[in-house]
């Protein structure tokens, strides 16, 4: 188990992985199609995304929750 405080670390981590994986493999696909190397250049394509939406993440989700916190009424 993580400590409480690695938590925001942790779900950028996750997040930024499934994301970039997804969107990279619907790139890879449009771009390459099921060719023979699909797999190679997908997985190519996905951990040079991740290593730059991992940072952005955890830069830009503050920022997203605050956002998100004044268009959200309060009860």
């Amino acid at each position: 188990m993580f400590p409480q405080k690695l938590a925001p670390a942790l779900f950028g981590l996750i997040l930024s992985g499934l994301m970039s994986l997804l969107v990279s493999g619907i790139a890879t696909y449009r771009s390459t199609g099921l060719s023979a190397d699909f797999l190679a250049t997908w997985t190519g394509g996905w951990l040079t995304a991740w290593l730059v939406a991992f940072p952005v993440v955890l830069v830009v989700a503050p920022l997203t929750r605050r956002a998100v916190s004044a268009l959200v009424a309060r009860d």
